[in-house]
């Protein structure tokens, strides 16, 4: 149950504590007063959405805070919504949380029944979702669902191979060849690189071979005579200018033999010189770089992409090879979930009918309660609904007959606001939720009077014996129902308009429903007259 609400700077609301008790909370007040904003207020706590225009001018920021009482554990939330950027910011038990954990939580804590209800009601879907709600084997509803998810995905992977089947069939001609060129040249990894390599490295050995070779002509000559046989000519001079005893021309004869001796050496070292890669092997070198530029500048690729390109295609045909054989597989797979998904339906159908005949019946009960006729009928109808090609569930809506003698027909074509409330009501009724749900009612009371109006009223009493209730309302007859009474008046001050809940003693109280009944001498009576029956 909810034990406490606060809600701070949200619109005309300043700071506003209300705590509420077991069984029926009504809030009254004159139309205009604020009554259903409060409840705004805790539907922005718990998950809808408000604008930054709704943060009080002048305030930074609006809070919400609110303690839930369950049966196993207390929950404080606190939501705030922020003037300058209209973000929130949610709190669950002062950690900081997500609006997804509090979908979660919402439905333990509060169940709305108010006017925006009434249009969910006239909705197809929320009138089929209720038949799905009683039915009695929800493990079939989970498995028909399980099998259809399951489809669905299947469908997607099958669609997806189809899609892709079809691209690569008309670039198959183009990929062969495109194969045909790359195997037919067959790069390797880092092969460009290794050639680039080699090809350096030969051109530096030609270049060492032809300065060795050079060299050698200066040393032998070639049309002419050497550096060798130049430097013989000169020792032989000197010696010839040494023969009568000449020292220092015996001393150059001698150096010049040495020197020539020291070159022909040298001339050896060079002759001994490792040889360069042999033309042959060069050859091949230029040839295969030849080649992968070729086929670099036909594919308009780098050989690092030709090789990606390569695998590509041969992933590519590879799958359109084996193509084939998946789609089989996923068809027959589809057949045996088909299958399974069909039986499964064939059993919710009868099931589901028998629930809905059940559900309709008891309705029928309540809304006699709430002072509809004998004859009033609430029947379900169903229409083919295709779930899978070739598979068809049934889709469930209400008929609502109010008078004896009319044909049914669909509750969002004939039936009242006040009908609706009513509706809403006995609904409420039916469901099996935990007691540690509030109930919020939203001016379920709309379109009802006269006797009706106190049978609504013994129906909420009883509803609230075993659940708290939020009830706004205009009439007295509901009012005087009420555990704990708050009244919301709207004041203003100091040029500022301000909203305002006071929780009601027994005078404030009578003097309230009294206002609510007319005022006067007729209002005061019938205030008394309605606190005392209750009592």
């Amino acid at each position: 149950m909810l034990e406490y609400l606060r809600i701070r700077n949200l619109a005309l609301i300043e700071d506003m504590e209300l705590e509420f008790s077991r069984g029926i909370n009504v809030l009254t007040g004159e139309t205009g007063a604020g009554k259903s904003f409060i409840l705004k207020a805790l539907g922005f706590l718990l998950g809808d959405r408000l604008g930054a225009d709704m943060v009080r001018p002048g305030a930074e920021r609006a809070q919400v805070e609110a303690v839930f009482a369950l049966h196993d554990e207390d929950i404080v939330l606190r939501r705030e919504l922020l003037a300058e950027s209209g973000r929130s910011r949610l709190y669950i038990n002062d950690a900081l949380s997500s609006q997804e954990s509090l979908r979660e939580l919402r439905p333990r804590l509060v169940s709305h029944t108010s006017q925006h209800a009434q249009q969910r009601l006239l909705q197809p879907v929320f009138q089929a979702r209720l038949f799905e709600d009683s039915f009695p084997e929800p493990a079939l509803l989970e498995e028909r669902d399980r099998l259809l998810e399951q489809l669905r995905t299947l469908a997607e992977q099958r669609d997806a191979l189809l899609a892709r089947q079809a691209g690569l069939a008309e670039r198959r001609d183009l990929l062969e060849m495109q194969q045909l060129e790359i195997d037919k040249v067959a790069p390797e990894e880092g092969e460009e690189d290794r050639l680039e390599a080699l090809r350096s490295q030969a051109r530096d050995a030609e270049a060492r071979r032809e300065e060795s070779e050079r060299a050698l002509l200066l040393l032998h000559g070639d049309e002419g005579p050497g550096l060798l046989d130049l430097l013989g000519e000169f020792e032989r001079l000197a010696q010839h200018m040494g023969r009568d005893g000449d020292e220092r021309a015996q001393a150059v004869a001698e150096t010049s033999a040495a020197l020539r001796q020291e070159l022909s050496r040298m001339a050896g070292e060079l002759r001994r010189r490792p040889a360069a890669e042999n033309d042959a092997d060069i050859d091949r070198v230029e040839e295969r770089l030849f080649a992968l530029a070729q086929l670099k500048r036909r594919l308009k690729r780098t050989l690092p992409e030709i090789l990606a390109l390569r695998e590509e295609i041969v992933e590519n045909l590879s799958f359109l090879d084996v193509c084939a054989l998946d789609i089989s597989r996923l068809n027959k797979e589809e057949a045996r979930l088909a299958a399974e998904l069909d039986a499964v339906v064939a059993r919710i159908v009868p099931l589901r009918r028998e629930a809905a005949a059940a559900l309709t019946g008891h309705l029928e009960e309540q809304l006699r309660g709430l002072g509809f006729s004998e004859g009033a009928r609430v029947l379900p109808e169903f229409s083919p609904h295709e779930l899978w090609p070739g598979i068809s569930d049934e889709r469930g809506r209400l008929l609502w007959a109010p008078n004896p003698g009319q044909p049914a027909q669909p509750l969002d074509r004939i039936a009242s606001g006040g009908e609706l409330s009513r509706f809403l009501l006995a609904l409420a009724g039916l469901r099996q939720d935990e007691e540690d749900v509030t109930y919020i009612f939203d001016e379920v009371d709309a379109g009802v009077g006269g006797m009706t109006l106190n049978k609504l009223a013994d129906r909420l009493e009883a509803l609230a014996g075993n659940h708290q209730m939020l009830l706004i309302t205009h009439w007295p007859q509901l009012a005087a129902r009420a555990r704990k009474h708050f009244q919301i008046t709207k004041i203003v001050r100091e040029a500022a308009t301000y909203t305002l809940c006071s929780p009601l003693g027994a005078e404030g109280r009578r003097n309230e429903i009294a206002r609510m009944a007319g005022g006067g001498p007729q209002g005061e009576a019938l205030a008394q007259n309605l606190l005392g029956s209750v009592r």
